[in-house]
């Protein structure tokens, strides 16, 4: 079994123990995306760690958008509980790169593609997300380059 999903499982059961409520019930519903996605497709499979991840980063992406929604209607204790949930599961992902690296990540990817402008953002785009490799946001790449191709 993956060591990300062992270590859910395992923390699952100490914030059960611990009757942590908000901790629980977060490492409950990752888990159980991770299990759709295990079950999901023509055959049910088991989840690499990377994959494991990439459920996480999008089930955190989920609760910013969610937490940006409830603030944005007024609804600041939904707003707040997302927010927490969201930095539950930030805890299992790897740490976000600074703008400074990001920056020289896109500089370097730009360089080595031979990108000219704007008609290179896909080529730029497509390396810049295999060279973060989850530790950025893909919003603040495709910032990042677009600001340096434009």
């Amino acid at each position: 079994m993956p060591e990300l999903k062992e270590q859910l499982r395992a923390d699952l059961t100490t914030a059960m123990k611990a009757r942590d409520e908000l901790r629980t019930a977060t490492l409950r519903m990752v888990l159980a995306a991770v299990s759709a996605e295990e079950v999901a497709g023509k055959e049910a499979r088991e989840l690499s760690d990377d994959e494991v991840q990439a459920v996480l980063r999008r089930e955190a992406k989920k609760r910013r958008e969610a937490a940006e929604a409830f603030g944005s209607a007024g609804r600041s204790e939904q707003a707040e509980r997302e927010k927490a949930e969201g930095e539950v599961l930030a805890g299992y992902l790897p740490s976000q790169l600074e703008d400074a690296d990001l920056a020289a990540i896109v500089a370097d990817v730009v360089t080595r593609t031979g990108a000219s402008g704007m008609k290179d953002m896909g080529k730029v785009m497509g390396a810049a997300q295999a060279a973060v490799a989850g530790r950025a946001d893909g919003s603040r790449v495709a910032a990042e380059v677009r600001r340096q191709l434009g």
